[in-house]
């Protein structure tokens, strides 16, 4: 694994805009960025995909457990989501899709550092403009990246032969363009769609519905959980008939407090890391993370001795630093569509901590 400097496609601009790609750069700065890649070779690939599908297991095992011993309150949900999650737990609500956070430098284990299994974004960038700069920059070489024939393919899985309404806060570029893009791939597996936004959901009395009041029957929503359930709506949920996508069980396993559970679980395990609620049980370096949380929000890094600031719904996770190639801290994000480890995109930082304004950089393997 490494990061090579190459040169930019002089139009890049233009051809990313062109397949729809329009918040390549944030504030003035790149967002996208393809004055250089990260190369791997087949074993690395490899063991990501492995260690991918392995977490995934131990991440399904956990919510069963959970589950199963009702540890909700170790979670911080309430007895309405509890109730919600576990129902759709028993009645095998399909999911769609998720990202995992992976520290790896190529050698050592790659080690889990969140699990986004609710509302994942930078899809698009990792499905679709990372493939076609390959076929324009390497065509000669390949790249871990099945995600976008995956997508189509699970969509026959889930869709239920329904219409499948989409919504999203369509204010976020990043937001309405990952669900427009899901949308799309759903399309193309031969369902019929519908966009709407998260504020043109209506309740008519007995179900969901969109602007036409037609029931929505199944709906993929890029909204988390744990902002629906606060919504005055969301007591409508279990009597809705509404399919979700994500399932509600999705809260057990996008919420970070499943990672002290999963180190309870499997202690040890080397694609693990130590994690607690308390951080006396981390010992050295740590980093506190909030329960909830989008993009790299409330995430500190504690040094040895450092002492956490006490506040509730948090967990503390012993410190991964990622490798650093030219001065940039790499992440690795690899995808999981259905059960199935299918490509990664990599995100890199200045800084320790990955946030939504951490530049996209495309990889190849050889």
């Amino acid at each position: 694994m490494r990061r090579e400097r190459i040169e930019p496609r002089a139009d890049w601009q233009a051809r990313v805009e062109a397949i729809g790609f329009g918040f390549h750069t944030l504030d003035g700065q790149p967002y996208w960025r393809e004055d250089a890649c990260y190369v791997f070779d087949e074993h690395a690939i490899d063991t990501l995909e492995a260690a991918t599908a392995e977490l995934h297991g131990l991440c399904m095992e956990a919510v069963d457990r959970i589950v199963r011993a009702g540890r909700y309150e170790d979670l911080g949900l309430g007895d309405a989501a509890a109730r919600l999650a576990e129902r759709s737990w028993f009645d095998r609500d399909p999911a769609l899709y998720g990202r995992m956070d992976l520290s790896f430098d190529g050698r050592s284990p790659p080690k889990l550092l969140e699990y986004n299994a609710d509302t994942p974004t930078s899809l698009f960038e990792a499905s679709v403009v990372q493939w076609y700069w390959l076929e324009d920059v390497a065509p000669d070489a390949d790249q871990f990246n099945a995600i976008h024939e995956a997508l189509i393919e699970r969509w026959r899985v889930v869709g239920g032969g329904a219409r499948m309404h989409f919504a999203a806060c369509y204010d976020s570029p990043e937001d309405g363009t990952t669900t427009d893009y899901l949308l799309d791939t759903c399309a193309q597996a031969g369902l019929d769609v519908q966009a709407l936004d998260i504020e043109e959901i209506g309740w008519s009395g007995k179900a969901f519905i969109d602007l036409a009041d037609r029931p929505i029957d199944r709906l993929f929503k890029l909204y988390p959980w744990e902002w629906l359930m606060s919504e005055p709506f969301a007591a409508h949920i279990p009597a809705s008939g509404t399919r979700w996508l994500e399932p509600p069980w999705k809260m057990l396993l996008s919420n970070k407090a499943i990672l002290p559970l999963l180190w309870e679980f499997f202690p040890g395990h080397p694609n693990l890391l130590p994690a607690s609620r308390t951080r006396d049980a981390i010992a050295g370096a740590a980093v506190v993370k909030p329960y909830w949380g989008r993009e790299g929000e409330g995430i500190a890094v504690l040094t040895p001795g450092e002492r956490g600031h006490g506040k509730p719904c948090h967990i503390y996770q012993a410190f991964a630093p990622l490798p650093v190639f030219d001065g940039r801290h790499a992440l690795v994000g690899s995808w999981v569509v259905g059960d199935t480890p299918v490509g990664i995109g990599m995100r890199e930082d200045g800084d320790l901590i990955t946030r939504n304004t951490s530049c996209f950089v495309p990889h190849l393997f050889r």
